[in-house]
């Protein structure tokens, strides 16, 4: 039994078919719901052959079809790798060079079954509504050493890792989420987040393990959302990335009901105005740090009320047990108290390596410690203070940017010599993302922004278009960003 196998393996309580499962605009599920549909998709995946690398791959909107499809995956021990309902048909040929996915579902454009060879599955609306009781020989929510899905990451290389997920990371994850806060039975954690991140889909995991409800929602609508916290006591938990949480304060007359628990900051950077706004409205949040390697959070505050508040606010709160942290510095030696160096995490929540194996020797060290490439330091509490995210990853309305993306697209537009892409604090979106370019021939921006429209993603096009006449770069050629941001802030 390997290390991280060794410790105890939480266990939760099989959640009673009456419950309420799911509520969103579309309809109304209970757990029955969800054991009926896991036993149809059990017989409709027969003779399909799935493992980590022949995972189901799912590329679809998001919708409550998918949110059964993540639950049941994970009932019949079925692994899962989700993806921005926007990827392509490059992106697919590249993802098959280290996975073969053996069945699909997708509403894409893209014919992902034939490009992995692969079945394709289909669901309507009535696989929803059957019904059964939970089957023991068939469901199991442990079976702690298998994958429960694989996800993608960006990285500093500008192509994206692929990261295992073992059932264990989820179990462990869950409990400690729960020593902080859950939802009670048939009351509502709302999901307003994608079903391709770690966090939408950690509280699909979580709301199945607790046995407690989930309320999803199409798109984020701060109106909307604000009536449902304020007005509806069934709603006791939501996740957030930090500009949905501004968005919503804008309202100067938001309040969460009294029975309301938290919001559950993260994905990005979470400013000190922000904690401070949210204090001062009487707003109950948990701040966090995790990623995708730990399964979402794996530090965090107990929930920040008004009025009795941890302290220090700019703290991201205390390691999830049994997990281990040092902060290290550059040749490797542990820092003392409020020295900073690199975040170093060892324990059951943290993943046992990428997919690609090459790229495990850069990020393990020989005693089984991961190096997140984040900076930050202890205080004699050994409470967290984060400094600075993988040293070129962008957060930006908690969606992650790899700044080699960008620049890739940017250096083959006319008139562009040379680019650099960093992200700026932004109280809004957490971080900004801002291009530095040289110029060959006169760019005008207008027409640039939207040539970045039809090859990224909206988020990944930048807010700001700075000209310099040289981008500082090292003597091996790569890009200062510390200096951007220094010459930004100028």
């Amino acid at each position: 039994m390997s290390e991280k196998s060794s410790h105890t393996i939480p266990t939760f309580t099989i959640p009673e078919s009456k419950h309420r499962f799911l509520s969103s605009e579309d309809g109304e599920y209970y757990f029955y719901n969800l054991f009926g549909f896991a036993k149809w998709l059990s017989a409709e995946m027969s003779g399909i052959k799935i493992s980590e690398t022949t995972p189901l791959f799912i590329c679809h909107k998001s919708d409550d079809r998918v949110l059964f499809l993540i639950a049941a995956c994970f009932l019949l021990k079925i692994p899962f790798i989700s993806v921005h309902e926007e990827f392509s048909e490059n992106d697919a040929n590249s993802l098959k060079k280290q996975l073969n996915p053996a069945a699909v579902f997708s509403d894409s454009d893209t014919n992902f079954d034939a490009i992995f060879e692969a079945d394709k599955i289909s669901i309507t609306n009535q696989q929803l509504c059957l019904k059964s009781e939970y089957i023991e020989n068939s469901f199991s929510l442990y079976e702690p050493d298998d994958t429960a899905g694989l996800f993608l990451t960006s990285g500093s290389t500008g192509v994206p890792k692929i990261v295992p997920i073992k059932r264990r990371q989820v179990l462990f994850a869950s409990r400690a989420s729960a020593d902080n806060f859950q939802p009670g039975v048939n009351k509502y954690w709302l999901l307003c987040l994608p079903l391709n991140h770690v966090g939408g889909i950690s509280i699909i995991l979580r709301s199945l393990l607790y046995g407690s409800a989930i309320y999803r929602i199409d798109s984020f609508e701060a109106d909307k959302v604000s009536r449902l916290l304020s007005d509806h006591r069934d709603f006791e938990v939501a996740s957030m990335v930090p500009t949905m949480l501004i968005n919503m304060m804008d309202d100067t007359g938001f309040q969460t009901h009294s029975n309301f628990k938290a919001i559950l900051l993260g994905g990005g950077p979470i400013s000190q105005e922000l904690i401070e706004w949210a204090s001062t409205r009487g707003i109950p949040i948990v701040t966090s740090y995790g990623m995708t390697e730990t399964f979402a959070q794996i530090a965090a505050n107990p929930i920040l009320q008004p009025r009795g508040m941890y302290f220090p606010k700019n703290s991201v709160g205390t390691l999830f047990q049994p997990n281990s942290i040092e902060i290290r510095d550059e040749d490797g030696n542990i820092q003392h108290t409020r020295e900073s160096g690199q975040i170093w995490l060892k324990g059951p929540q943290i993943f046992d390596g990428y997919l690609d194996e090459e790229l495990n020797e850069m990020v393990f060290d020989n005693n089984g410690w991961f190096k997140t490439g984040d900076y930050g330091y202890l205080n004699h509490r050994k409470q967290l203070f984060v400094e600075t995210r993988r040293t070129d990853l962008i957060i930006t309305g908690g969606e992650n940017v790899n700044p080699p993306d960008v620049e890739q697209i940017m250096d083959t537009y006319p008139g562009i010599a040379r680019s650099a892409v960093v992200g700026v604090h932004d109280i809004k979106w957490g971080q900004r993302v801002v291009a530095f370019y040289e110029e060959k021939d006169n760019v005008d921006i207008h027409e640039l922004r939207n040539f970045l429209k039809k090859k990224l993603l909206a988020f990944q096009v930048p807010k700001e278009f700075i000209k310099l006449k040289k981008i500082p770069v090292t003597s091996l050629g790569k890009i200062k960003r510390k200096e951007l941001i220094r010459l930004y802030k100028v």
